[in-house]
């Protein structure tokens, strides 16, 4: 299993397009969650600490039982087909010609089934948006999966619009997309210092990414 997943990972192949993002460069989401370059590799990293989390409380805390290989390799697999369907540049992403026409869980569960995965392993991936997914989580690992996945999805996804209410507050209607670290940043200046350390903050934060984007 260690090495299907690690092979999966490091070359995923879709015989419908070769183009693709790289990994590291790539969003969580085009605009609901991790909506910034990188944002994938964060969520994966971020989901899998977690699901890993909560098998500890379960068998630790609640005397449970679980198969944390089937756990870690749907934590580590479960986006893993969104470098193939968002596009972008780094300050705003869109759906690519593929992801307007298949979702990133088909294209993983048609590799997955095609790679001999345990069917568990793939169950993780079919349930990992819960109860909308094609089949909601019916093994105790799924459910992890799913929670893990939930909990950083909607933590990211509040902390970039209370972040874009602030830019909003100060004027600023923002037209790229922020890092996680820069989205905390600004309700961390709000908290402490008050507006006029957003609008600063802000300014700074568009500033730099203006001249890094200069030709």
């Amino acid at each position: 299993l260690r090495k299907k997943v690690k092979d999966l990972m490091s070359s995923p192949e879709v015989r419908f397009t070769p183009e693709y993002m790289a990994f590291e460069e790539c969003p969580g989401g085009a605009y609901h969650h991790h909506s910034y370059q990188g944002g994938l590799l964060h969520h994966t990293v971020s989901v899998t600490r977690i699901s890993l989390l909560l098998c500890d409380l379960i068998e630790g805390i609640y005397g449970g039982k679980v198969d944390r290989d089937t756990v870690l390799a749907g934590a580590l697999l479960h986006d893993i087909m969104k470098c193939y369907v968002y596009k972008g540049n780094g300050r705003r992403f869109s759906s690519s010609r593929l992801g307007e026409r298949i979702d990133h869980m088909t294209l993983l569960i048609a590799e997955m089934y095609k790679h001999d995965f345990p069917l568990d392993v793939i169950h993780t991936v079919v349930a990992h948006h819960g109860d909308n997914s094609p089949l909601s989580p019916r093994t105790l690992e799924a459910l992890i999966v799913y929670m893990a996945d939930y909990t950083d999805a909607e933590l990211n996804r509040r902390v970039q619009r209370a972040a874009e209410g602030l830019a909003r507050g100060v004027g600023i209607d923002l037209k790229v997309s922020l890092s996680a670290q820069e989205y905390l940043s600004l309700l961390k200046a709000k908290e402490l210092e008050g507006w006029d350390a957003v609008r600063r903050l802000l300014s700074g934060i568009l500033e730099r990414k203006s001249d890094l984007t200069e030709p």
